[in-house]
């Protein structure tokens, strides 16, 4: 059964390390948005360094292994972005939707109101997951074929959009 749990700054550094190790080429250049050979120190560093607030994650396991981790870094007030990878194998069965629904609930508890990301423009697959984990996410390309992704973890309605919907 596969789990989903808070990352603490004492597993974080085995968690990183068995992702990292079970990601394709391919899978990295997505992820990383560069090729990505290995993990430099100074990206590793980045990447375990967690706080529990403005910088916190999520991770999955099967069993005691990590098979995906979803992460959060602060980057305004109450806006949050975002970035997951799932190992290779066990791509495209369901770990990568269990992590954005359980980041996004993370953010919520932190306070955040906003997620964001960006994406490259072939990666239909974590398009195709945000668009299932969070309905009305706004995605705008960009100049440089990234894909810009923006989620309000609170919904606000005006008075005419209300108003426009009870017509429906």
């Amino acid at each position: 059964m596969t789990t989903v749990r808070v990352l603490d700054r004492e597993g974080a550094g085995a968690a990183v390390d068995a992702v990292f190790q079970g990601l394709s080429p391919q899978s990295r250049y997505l992820r990383f948005h560069a090729p990505m050979p290995r993990l430099t120190a100074s990206m590793r560093g980045q990447l375990v360094d967690l706080d529990g607030c403005r910088k916190a994650a999520v991770v999955a396991e099967r069993g005691e292994q990590a098979i995906g981790i979803a992460r959060l870094a602060a980057i305004g007030q109450g806006v949050a972005e975002m970035a997951v990878a799932v190992v290779d194998d066990w791509q495209r069965k369901g770990v990568g939707t269990l992590l954005v629904t359980a980041l996004g609930d993370l953010a919520t508890e932190l306070s955040y109101t906003e997620l964001v990301g960006e994406v490259l423009h072939e990666n239909l697959a974590v398009l195709r997951l945000v668009r299932r984990a969070f309905p009305g996410v706004r995605l705008d390309r960009t100049e440089d074929e990234v894909i810009r992704i923006s989620y309000p973890l609170t919904f606000t309605l005006t008075h005419e959009e209300l108003v426009a919907d009870l017509r429906w």
